[in-house]
């Protein structure tokens, strides 16, 4: 798990039917910016819990082809 900040919200025109209403927000770890699905409700700014991997496809609820899910948000 990595911990990062949420940078803002990223709008897709298109994207795969099995991604239908999931959100998707830039999230800054580590001095990189990551493309993570939202699965908590996560605002521009806050610190976030990212997981990676297979971790995030579980957290996403199934097997949706992601990568990193924001999966909790920190106090």
């Amino acid at each position: 798990m990595l911990l990062g900040q949420v940078i803002d919200k990223v709008w897709a025109t298109k994207k795969s039917p099995a991604l239908t209403g999931q959100a998707f927000l830039t999230v800054e770890v580590d001095g990189r910016t990551m493309v993570c699905a939202d699965c908590v409700g996560a605002g521009e700014g806050e610190t976030v819990l990212v997981a990676t991997g297979g971790a995030a496809r579980v957290a996403a609820g199934g097997q949706i082809p992601i990568d990193a899910a924001i999966i909790g948000i920190i106090d």
